[in-house]
């Protein structure tokens, strides 16, 4: 039974920067199309991009649908995308009845074509794999943030034992050196002041630069530096076995590269770290973020830590607080060891009980949270520059990022200026900051 075409749409993005990314550009695939964007309450069309890597990111989707399903005024047509949707397929629609379109994180090119299946009342499934690349097949960029996400490299041949990512987003693949400055220059165009390269493994992203030159993850952050109005450059996420020489000297050579690194080690363990399929040990991680710091001492150090994987005595928890004590962090994302449907890590001997887990992930977000705010506090002096995102929740008053990834809040200023300011204050999530006060001439 058909039924009539969405003219408005609203996209809710769950989980990382790519799927924030990915929702970005469903949204302007849909604008492409003619479709205006609306609220969740308004939408013809609800797109969930959903993240599978924990069970509970999995479980809201569902518990979004059943609002949605039930929304006052109607139900709007629902579409699922992300990772959800690779790893269940045409299982969502089986198990809740008013999703009506589902596409995997590398068919999303496809969207318009679902859309219209699922208007003529066709089976709308897609989680195919194509070898085209997706991006080909996008509409140009239309940034008007000031910073903005580039996806640089996505997949994942890591096969870490307790992650679905390369079931879900598939192999790696890097994509190609001119694709990549195209969007650069599109997104610098639109306004963008500040470009983060994403990728699954960003740090494994290679290519031929346009002189047939093999490039890396380096090569191409030193070619956009050269932008005009590109002021600053991020990326994430990263993995340790992927830290080549040259990336780690562009840290202290490439002075548009901010001195923020998120460098996941997940365990202070090797006998875990082994069980992960990390293919690293503690030691090797301390000697990089050490090489790091040695060219930018000022960097600012993230990282993801896992608790509970299967097997993990308190002996080997404590070896993790170590590690986190000896690194030193100005932020950490912290989990609970989540099993996984189809990973090795799912079916393994010593599943950890849940209130075990819960105890000493509070112990770990304890000692994280004391890291960051003594980083945060040992800022304040300091003079820099705030790229201002938005508005504060205080009239008059605006936020920004130093270059450390800190939210700093000011009275004053437009949404995209780079602004000088001296940090006067330190809280555990945010910064206060002051124009400094010029010496009379």
């Amino acid at each position: 039974m058909s039924r009539p075409a969405p003219k408005s749409f609203h996209v809710k993005s769950f989980g990382c920067q790519m799927n924030v990314y990915d929702g970005a550009r469903m949204a302007e695939l849909m604008q492409a199309e003619g479709m205006v964007e609306a609220s969740a309450d308004e939408a013809d069309l609800v797109l969930l991009n959903t993240c599978h890597i924990r069970e509970k990111a999995a479980e809201k989707v569902y518990s979004d649908i059943g609002r949605l399903a039930k929304r006052e005024g109607g139900k709007p047509m629902i579409a699922v995308a992300g990772c959800v949707a690779q790893a269940e397929g045409a299982e969502i629609p089986r198990r809740a009845k008013a999703v009506d379109l589902v596409v995997g994180p590398q068919a999303y090119h496809r969207l318009p074509g679902l859309i219209a299946d699922a208007v003529a009342g066709r089976k709308a499934v897609d989680t195919d794999m194509p070898a085209i690349s997706k991006f080909d097949a996008l509409p140009g960029r239309r940034s008007v943030t000031p910073s903005a996400f580039l996806t640089v490299q996505e997949g994942c041949d890591k096969f870490c034992t307790y992650c679905v990512v390369p079931y879900t987003r598939g192999a790696e693949v890097s994509r190609p050196w001119v694709a990549v400055m195209d969007e650069a220059r599109a997104l610098v165009e639109g306004g963008a002041r500040e470009i983060t390269l994403l990728g699954q493994n960003v740090n494994a992203w290679t290519s031929e630069d346009q002189k047939g030159c093999p490039q890396g993850l380096d090569g191409l952050i030193r070619a956009l530096d050269k932008l005009p109005g590109l002021r600053r450059i991020r990326y994430t996420t990263s993995h340790p076995n992927d830290m080549a020489d040259g990336l780690i000297a562009a840290h202290g050579e490439v002075a548009s590269l901010m001195p923020f690194l998120h460098l996941p080690v997940q365990s202070g363990s090797d006998r875990i770290l082994k069980a992960m399929n990390r293919a690293h040990d503690v030691a090797s991680y301390l000697r990089l973020i050490d090489r790091v710091r040695a060219v930018r001492p000022d960097i600012a150090v993230s990282g993801d830590y896992i608790v509970g994987f299967p097997g993990e005595t308190d002996a080997e928890f404590e070896e993790t607080l170590s590690v986190v004590r000896e690194v030193g962090h100005a932020s950490a994302f912290t989990f609970k060891y989540s099993p996984r449907p189809g990973t090795p890590a799912a079916t393994m001997d010593g599943q950890i009980a849940p209130e075990l887990m819960d105890e000493r992930l509070q112990r770990l977000q304890a000692l994280i949270g004391e890291q960051q705010l003594a980083f945060n506090r040992a800022t304040v002096g300091r003079t820099c520059e705030i790229l201002i995102e938005r508005k504060g929740k205080l009239p008059g008053q605006m936020l920004g990022k130093s270059p450390w990834l800190q939210s700093v809040l000011i009275d004053g200023g437009e949404i995209g200026d780079l602004v000088e300011v001296e940090i006067v204050a330190a809280g555990p999530q945010s910064m206060h900051g002051e124009r400094p006060q010029r010496a009379a001439a």
